[in-house]
């Protein structure tokens, strides 16, 4: 199958250097499978802390999930929870999970109405991307962020990321000459959003 792209099968969206594999986001993750930490072989390797696919705590995870095996659908102790949850789809999650994940300790309310949920963040920033901003259009964001943004923002969407220059002297505070800089900077690009990640993940969104 040929697409009308010239010929070639696929996108030019898709067959993009977009993608980030050339980007800060992927030399971690690199340099883990190059060299990675092993408490008795090679204590001098690398521990992935780093990105999403954090792997320091599985040990963990792996533990709790043995002592709690009605949390898994695939468990016969929480198989009988199997039909309500392989074909969830209420987008504002499971209602007796609402006041753990929102956070906030009970100083913030919420209307259930307003809230999606998400399996992660490379979605929700994927479609707020195309949900916010046209082609071109930017997002400032502070300094240091999330090197996947680059990514998760303008891979499909095609809007761009202006830094805003955040300094570890004032322990990457965000301030009013910084942001105006960036703004002043933008060559003419019309700034839809500002994201931001406190440095690192996880990420947040202000609008």
């Amino acid at each position: 199958m040929a697409s009308g792209n010239n010929g070639l099968l696929l996108s030019r969206v898709a067959s993009g250097d977009g993608h980030g594999e050339n980007s800060s986001y992927f030399d971690g993750w690199k340099a883990y499978d190059m060299n990675p930490f092993d408490l008795h072989s090679n204590r001098d390797g690398v521990i992935q802390m780093g990105l999403a696919e954090n792997q320091l705590s599985l040990d963990l995870i792996e533990e709790w999930s043995l002592s709690h095996p009605e949390a898994s659908i695939c468990t016969p102790q929480g198989a009988s929870q199997f039909r309500r949850i392989a074909n969830f789809q209420d987008y504002h999650g499971l209602p007796e999970r609402w006041p753990s994940s929102w956070g906030g300790g009970g100083k913030v309310a919420f209307d259930p109405d307003r809230i999606v949920m998400s399996g992660g963040a490379t979605g929700p920033q994927d479609t707020l991307a195309f949900c916010l901003a046209d082609p071109g259009d930017a997002y400032l964001v502070p300094t240091p962020y999330y090197p996947a943004f680059d990514r998760d923002y303008c891979w499909r969407s095609g809007i761009k990321l202006l830094p805003i220059e955040c300094h570890s002297s004032n322990g990457f505070t965000l301030t009013r000459e910084a942001l105006v800089s960036a703004y002043e900077g933008r060559g003419g690009r019309a700034p839809a959003s500002r994201a931001s990640s406190s440095p690192t993940p996880p990420t947040r969104w202000a609008r």
